[in-house]
């Protein structure tokens, strides 16, 4: 009996699997993340001071890049799994994975590696819905590393660490592109400008100069941006999903998204025993995504209204 090519390459690779070459799996480290402890990926774009002067962002924020920094996160936090959260900010990304997740047996080197490569890909793949008129000259890249973190209270005040920089860092870019763009000083004047200053004096800079409150500027360049899991509100059915009035018709076309409802809701026919009609009823779906929100996550009031977040078993 011939054996078939399919199983010509088990045997082969069960044959390579014990050679005398397997003693060099040996120098693999172990990379376990710690259990139940929660697992950080942070993303940080790898020389993206220059990649921004090359495709003329847009200073101190271009809403274009945060926003598609924002739609690569979501895609990551789609396509992984156990990621219960992200915060993201300038050029960076933090995403927190379940304390409990077991994804490739909690491997540092598959956590980060595949938060990298889908976060790179996506961002060429979806520049051109936020650069329309910006070609992209070279690819991204971006590095990353795992953390861990062994309590709820320590992935909190890592979250708020990472905010606290973002006030920082945004408030001092700020005013800095203000002397630069505004009162015409050079990188370095403006430097010297700022040296040794706190941040009433940099506020007080942006007030009394530039008529600027710095409490009205937009809470995505202030806060950052924090994605967690919500109820989908937009709705688009699958052709295959669609139902008529009618069981035994199929609408040829897709409708409208509908806004109104967080549920998906279908029409499916049941034929209770013993009778001979089916009725029609309702089949509820709901679906979850990753939205964006603006807001304060160094105090209690984030965590108060969204206690999901820190379940031991979300």
């Amino acid at each position: 009996m011939l054996s078939t090519g399919k199983s010509s390459a088990v045997i082969s690779r069960n044959v390579m699997a014990k050679s005398k070459f397997e003693y060099v799996r040996d120098f693999e480290a172990d990379d376990t993340c710690l259990a139940h402890c929660w697992v950080v990926v942070r993303l940080d774009g790898r020389n993206f001071h220059r990649f921004a002067e090359k495709h003329n962002f847009t200073k101190p924020n271009d809403s274009r890049a945060l926003d598609l920094m924002t739609r690569c996160a979501q895609t990551v936090m789609t396509e992984l799994e156990d990621i219960v959260m992200a915060y993201g900010q300038s050029d960076e990304y933090s995403f927190v994975f379940k304390r409990k997740s077991n994804w490739f047996r909690r491997r540092a080197s598959k956590f980060m590696t595949n938060a990298a490569s889908q976060f790179a890909s996506s961002y060429v793949f979806y520049w051109k819905d936020y650069f329309k008129d910006q070609d992209l000259l070279y690819p991204p890249a971006f590095d990353g590393r795992v953390v861990v973190y062994p309590s709820n209270q320590t992935i909190k005040d890592y979250l708020s660490w990472r905010q606290a920089d973002c006030h920082v860092n945004n408030l001092y870019n700020t005013v800095f592109w203000m002397l630069i763009q505004r009162s015409k000083l050079t990188p370095a004047q403006a430097q010297e400008r700022l040296r040794g200053t706190l941040a009433a004096d940099k506020n007080e800079i942006l007030f009394s100069e530039y008529n600027i409150n710095y409490n009205n500027e937009p809470p995505m360049f202030r806060k950052g941006t924090v994605l967690i899991w919500k109820k989908m509100r937009k709705i688009k059915p699958l052709r295959s999903e669609i139902i008529c009035p009618k069981a035994s018709e199929k609408l040829d076309f897709l409708p409208k998204c509908s806004y109104k409802s967080i549920k998906e809701i279908k029409s499916k026919e049941i034929k209770p025993p013993g009778e001979t009609e089916g009725k029609q009823v309702e089949v509820t779906r709901i679906r979850t995504k990753p939205v964006a929100l603006h807001c304060d996550i160094i105090g209690d009031t984030f965590w108060k209204e969204h206690p999901e977040i820190l379940e031991d078993d979300s």
